[in-house]
């Protein structure tokens, strides 16, 4: 198994996708923001980017809502709606869950490429 600081944050997000119960106990909603909040947090602190620019990509690639927190924007993604819930069903929740991983993957995948620099 690769370590923790051998990973690339996309893989390291990856594992955390494929087993969200070991990292943050009962896997819900509210747990994977507060994870993701808390790893944005500490990366900033020691000096990564954390998940800098993951709000801005959201509102520049969907119709999302520009005065709402990440969170909310991509509840709205995932559900079609102009509004937020606080009370999701359990479906809407894993449904949620799922697109935010989705999304998060293809703005890690683009801060990646952008790392690289162009391709000749």
């Amino acid at each position: 198994m690769t370590e923790l600081t051998d990973m690339s944050e996309r893989k390291y997000f990856n594992q955390f996708a494929k087993r969200t119960g070991m990292f943050i106990g009962r896997p819900s909603l509210k747990g994977v923001t507060a994870f993701l909040i808390g790893y944005d947090q500490a990366a900033r602190r020691h000096g990564g980017p954390g998940l800098d620019g993951w709000r801005e990509w959201l509102m520049a690639r969907y119709q999302v809502g520009t005065n709402l927190v990440w969170e909310a924007q991509i509840q709205q993604i995932a559900l079609g709606e102009t509004g937020v819930r606080p009370d999701l069903t359990p479906e809407e929740e894993t449904q949620v869950t799922g697109v935010l991983f989705d999304l998060l993957d293809k703005f890690l995948a683009d801060q990646e490429r952008a790392l690289q620099g162009p391709q000749t």
